[in-house]
């Protein structure tokens, strides 16, 4: 699982017909400190999750998991919303 925060979301007039009824979000991921780190990536969203929100994320086949019984072809996918993170920093 990663860590990312939601920054936008995609509207898609023509798109793969599995993925009719799924939000698409677009996501940042981030460090553990909250830095923003690598690419950003869409994802299909099983939690309701808005703009803003520190979310966990899992990619590959993973990712259709948390949307079963539906066969969705996506590789990333939101699948919970951070309440509340605790780091732990090493000496």
């Amino acid at each position: 699982m990663f860590l990312g925060r939601v920054i936008g979301r995609v509207w898609a007039t023509v798109k793969n017909q599995n993925l009719t009824g799924q939000r698409l979000l677009i996501v940042q991921p981030v460090t553990p400190e909250l830095k923003d780190t690598g690419k950003r990536i869409v994802c299909t969203d099983a939690t309701g999750a808005g703009a803003g929100e520190l979310i966990y994320w899992v990619r590959a086949r993973e990712a259709s998991y948390a949307l079963l019984p539906d066969e969705v072809v996506t590789d990333g996918t939101i699948v919970g919303i951070v309440d509340h993170l605790d780091v732990k920093r090493t000496p």
